[in-house]
């Protein structure tokens, strides 16, 4: 999954670009793991409020 690293200037993003797997992993860990613990969150509000 991890090749070594070499670039000009070694940024984040050349590090993300590394193969399909890592961007995975970026993505559902940024992205939509928070939306479901909002979701859980907010559905266990409205049931609360009813």
């Amino acid at each position: 999954m991890f090749e070594p690293f070499t670039d000009v200037v070694p940024s984040f993003f050349g590090w993300l670009n590394q193969g399909p797997m890592t961007l995975t992993i970026f993505l559902h860990s940024i992205i939509v793991l928070p939306m479901l613990w909002i979701y859980k969150q907010e559905k266990a509000r409205l049931e609360q409020e009813s």
